[in-house]
């Protein structure tokens, strides 16, 4: 009796909708599509940010132009509006919080990681955490009570007396002002730069710190040369951070940066910064010209601190391939 040989064929492959089906009962698709919602919305947000405050200036934008940002005369009354003086009290005052704000986080993040005992560095990594999350206007309050009168009496007399030679300390001593303002700033993003430069530092491979002090090096060598080295990225990460901070803060500048809309090279002299005139003026703005200054000054805020952390990311990219080429 024969027997039937039969042949069954290639099974059929799945559909698309099939392969949709098994990859989100799996879960993927799933946790693809949230993602990417939560991704875009980031942009949604931002694109949003930006389209508001552009249609809500047009009004000062069709009247003043690119003028706008190269004149100093702030007149409501006469519907006269230049932020030159509040884009160059931003500026001033984030580069002195960065001048100061640099070198103690740093020093101190190197210190933290590398140095100090590791129940030192805990404990006061735990207060510098404390420190980052204390609001603004706390350390505008302290500033007026404790560094305002320090700073007229002291301070500011002393760098006049010292270095009075150099025009950005010449002057009357206010107590308030760009350096003033710069100091606060700078206090309070000094915690930002020690948090994250140091568990950057505490990431850098213990293999090396070895390998470096087994070819002879120093301590020291081995922290500035190797680890401070290897986490050069995620430090600059750090300080552009506690820029784009600087950049916009508010309230503790506006307590003590003097709130007068002229340009001085004197450290000494008050100022205003956009984000101040904002916060001053937006209440009491009448709906118009006044109001769309404003918004335009929201608008160069914006504008300028992308481009400032544009620059930054240009310069950690760059840095980061130098590094890497040197390596090799």
């Amino acid at each position: 009796m024969g027997t039937i040989a039969t042949t069954t064929g290639p099974a059929p492959a799945p559909s698309r909708v099939q392969v949709l089906l098994r990859r989100m009962r799996d879960g993927d698709e799933i946790a693809h599509l949230i993602t990417l919602i939560f991704g875009a919305s980031i942009l949604v947000v931002t694109a949003a940010l930006v389209y508001e405050l552009w249609i809500h200036s047009a009004l000062t934008r069709a009247q003043f132009g690119w003028k706008f940002l190269v004149t100093s005369t702030w007149d409501p009354i006469n519907g006269v509006f230049g932020a030159w003086p509040y884009i160059y009290g931003t500026l001033v005052t984030t580069a002195v919080a960065l001048v100061i704000a640099v070198p103690l986080g740093l020093g101190a993040a190197i210190f933290l990681s590398e140095l100090a005992p590791q129940k030192v560095s805990s404990g006061l990594s735990f207060v510098i955490d404390l420190l980052a999350a204390v609001p603004s206007v706390i350390y505008g309050v302290l500033a007026v009570f404790l560094l305002e009168p320090i700073m007229r009496s002291t301070i500011q007399p002393f760098l006049k007396h010292t270095l009075g030679f150099l025009p950005i300390f010449t002057g009357p001593a206010y107590g308030f002002g760009y350096l003033t303002a710069g100091i606060v700033l700078a206090i309070m993003t000094v915690p930002f730069i020690i948090s994250v430069s140091r568990e950057v530092l505490m990431a850098v491979p213990q293999d090396m710190r070895e390998a470096s002090l087994g070819l002879g090096a120093t301590r020291w060598e081995t922290t500035s040369r190797v680890v401070v080295g290897y986490a050069r990225t995620g430090i600059l990460g750090s300080i552009f951070l506690s820029m784009a901070r600087a950049l916009g803060e508010t309230m503790a500048v506006t307590m003590v940066i003097g709130n007068v809309p002229k340009v001085s090279a004197s450290l000494f002299s008050p100022g205003y910064s956009i984000a101040a005139v904002i916060a001053n003026e937006f209440a009491e703005a009448s709906a118009g010209l006044h109001l769309s200054a404003l918004i335009e000054l929201g608008l160069v805020l914006f504008f300028l601190t992308f481009i400032l952390n544009g620059i930054a990311r240009v310069m950690i990219v760059a840095t980061s391939r130098r590094g890497a080429g040197a390596s090799r």
